[in-house]
């Protein structure tokens, strides 16, 4: 019985990086807000590096809601995108055919303390994903992961791949 040699690390570590580029190129708005996501394995981090047009009351130094709560957004929908991607991405499927980024259904945002002018870290975590519906929660942080500043609950309605 013979087996196939595997792939060179960096082959992988290239393939998985284009997928996570052309999976955030989807949503516009992400590169205009300036999100970056982290990678590690199948984990995503996302960072909304500081800018001081973020800032939405220039008297208390907060970022603006609507900036974090697009934040929220796009952190659900892209970890949503990259799980189901990520089989693709594993098998060295052709990332330029990725299914559709999943829609929105609702959302609920919780401003628990203001955004500080300072970088921003969220990570999303998948509650329950069906054939149509998926939930998810994210959290977002600054300073200290363990004391969040917003969180979020969504639902989103998955692409169909058939």
């Amino acid at each position: 019985m013979s087996r196939t040699a595997p792939e060179p690390v960096q082959v992988v570590k290239t393939r998985r990086d284009s997928a996570l580029v052309a999976l955030k190129a989807r949503v516009p708005y992400a590169t205009y807000l300036g999100l970056e996501f982290e990678r590690r394995g199948d984990e995503l981090t996302a960072v909304m590096p500081f800018r001081a047009d973020l800032i939405g009351n220039p008297a208390l130094q907060a970022l603006h809601g609507g900036a974090t709560a697009a934040f929220l957004e796009i952190t659900a929908q892209v970890a949503l995108g990259w799980s189901v991607i990520w089989p693709i991405v594993e098998a060295g499927g052709d990332i330029d055919k990725l299914p559709a980024l999943p829609k929105t259904i609702d959302i609920t945002v919780d401003y628990l303390r203001a955004g500080l002018p300072r970088d921003a870290y969220a990570r999303a975590r998948i509650v329950r994903t069906g054939r149509r519906i998926s939930s998810v929660h994210v959290e977002a942080w600054q300073d200290n992961q363990a004391r969040p500043f917003a969180m979020a609950t969504g639902h989103f309605l998955m692409p169909n791949n058939d």
